[in-house]
């Protein structure tokens, strides 16, 4: 397939999408470091108020199932705009909410309403670019997202200490604003309205699409790779400065490394994918964050606790889904046929029940220290593994073009 070079056009549609995301990311990083004030604020208790980030994620998995059934009967485009103004409308409201069970409730609908980015943007961005371009440019969407982790939180402290809890709430309102009327004013020029690349029918709904083999290898492999990353993540705070004894700077040093080493991987997965093909590169990225987990395994089982030993195994780990995490996205929205929109619904709410799942799993174990959280996200990760050697990959080149 022969493309054209990137126009300004094109930058800009990228920038809209990419921005739709962010967005709906920051909607728990940058809330998350004024939940431990809610209590005093709204009343109830800090186990309570950890409700409050739940409710999200609770909401964000509802949202997934649902925009991606309505992506594939409405423009994408206009469901996305409506999507950011309901987000902007929750977001407000939850700045004025008078108690924590009134908050909780409204952001089940925050979620819900900031997932339409997360449904649309890989089949936006297959369209925007086609196959052969669009690995790189996932990439470095993955790059921007991952930063939104790393430097949210440190926003949202900022506002907490000038302005309060309601701060945050009131910042994503304004920029989800800010964004739909963007997306309003110019969406129907920069953004594709159905896909330009014929694939498939893209009829029979997600029944059909969890009885497609090709499709559930890629969507698997890919759910269960990060999934496993952010078991350990999310459980990497409490271990570390609990039963290994460190600070909380121990932790910050762990993500900002692992951000750095998977932005790496993200932008080079393009070029590397175009080089040695997309299966190669899901293949060999999946093995090499399973080395790194096996590696800080053995390394907590025999009582490891150095945290230069754990972050150059964090550091494998992601560099291996930096490289695969792009083409793997990728080759599940191709693999689903022109049903980009619930494909990468079902790959994201994938990733969220195996993140939700493996955390609550290890969770009663996280006062032993480095091994329960490390050895779910093992065991998860030769999941991904398996999950690429079990199930097919080849099927017609017309809807695999990548692999030539």
């Amino acid at each position: 397939m022969t493309q054209n070079p990137p126009n300004p056009k094109q930058h800009l549609a990228f920038i809209l999408i990419a921005a739709s995301t962010v967005i709906a990311i920051a909607g728990t990083d940058l809330v998350l470091p004024a939940v431990p004030s809610l209590p005093q604020a709204l009343g109830g208790s800090i186990e309570r108020s950890q409700i409050v980030l739940a409710a999200y994620v609770f909401g964000t998995s509802v949202g997934l199932v649902s925009f991606g059934e309505l992506g594939a009967r409405y423009d994408r485009r206009l469901l996305l705009t409506v999507s950011l103004g309901l987000f902007a409308a929750a977001s407000l409201v939850a700045a004025f909410a008078p108690d924590i069970e009134s908050l909780i409730a409204i952001r089940f609908a925050q979620g819900a309403f900031g997932s339409a980015p997360a449904v649309f943007a890989p089949g936006l961005i297959r369209s925007l670019y086609g196959d052969a371009k669009a690995v790189g440019a996932l990439g470095r969407l993955g790059s921007i997202e991952s930063l939104t982790p790393a430097l949210a939180p440190i926003a949202g402290a900022y506002l907490l200490a000038v302005g309060g809890w309601q701060v945050s709430f009131l910042l994503l309102a304004a920029l989800s604003v800010a964004i739909a009327t963007a997306l309003q004013m110019s969406g129907a020029l920069l953004l594709p309205r159905e896909s330009q690349i014929e694939t498939g029918t893209g009829n029979g709904g997600y029944g059909k699409l969890l009885k497609n083999p090709v499709f559930l290898r890629y969507a698997l492999s890919q759910a269960f790779s990060l999934g496993s990353l952010l078991i350990f993540v999310f459980g990497a705070p409490a271990v570390m400065t609990g039963p290994l004894g460190l600070d909380l700077s121990a932790f910050i040093v762990l993500q900002v490394s692992g951000i750095s080493m998977f932005i790496l991987g993200a932008t080079l997965s393009g070029r590397l994918s175009t080089a040695f093909g997309a299966e190669r590169l899901i293949s060999g990225g999946t093995l090499l964050l399973l080395t790194g987990f096996i590696a800080l395994l053995l390394y907590a089982v025999l009582g490891g606790r150095s945290l230069p030993v754990i972050v150059a195994c964090s550091l494998i780990v992601n560099l291996g889904f930096g490289l695969r995490g792009p083409p793997g996205f990728h080759q599940a929205v191709v693999a689903s046929r022109g049903d980009d929109a619930r494909g990468a619904a079902l790959v994201v709410l994938g990733i969220l029940g195996t993140a939700g799942i493996g955390t609550a799993a290890a969770a009663p174990f996280i006062s032993i220290g480095l091994v329960p959280i490390t050895a779910v996200a093992t065991a998860v990760a030769l999941a991904g593994c398996l999950s690429l050697a079990v199930l097919p990959a080849r099927f017609d080149e017309t809807i695999m073009p990548l692999d030539r």
